[in-house]
């Protein structure tokens, strides 16, 4: 028996098990166990899946690719301190230079 999202098919599960791939779900009733990727998924879903009538799987990937660079390079984050993700990153130190 495989435990985690009902919809995950058994193919999928055999697919990852053949390539040494884990596959861990957190536990039901928990998503706070996973909040930023759940954050990630609405906006995703609410910004691109939900706003348009896609005609091809190459038009899903070009608006995808396009809201990426806009959501990790030019959008603010409130929980960044209104700054985007690639702004945000840390920056590597020159050696011998402790960043704390």
């Amino acid at each position: 028996m495989y435990y985690g999202s009902e919809l995950t098919s058994h193919a999928f599960v055999d697919w990852a098990k053949d390539r040494g791939i884990a596959l861990r779900f957190i536990e039901p009733g928990k998503p706070n166990q996973n909040a930023y990727i759940e954050r990630f998924n609405r906006t995703y879903r609410d910004e691109v899946l939900s706003a348009y009538l896609f005609e091809s799987i190459e038009q899903v990937q070009q608006i995808t690719d396009n809201w990426l660079i806009e959501y990790n390079e030019l959008r603010p984050h409130d929980s960044l301190g209104r700054v985007p993700p690639l702004t945000y990153l840390p920056r590597e130190s020159p050696a011998g230079e402790s960043s704390f």
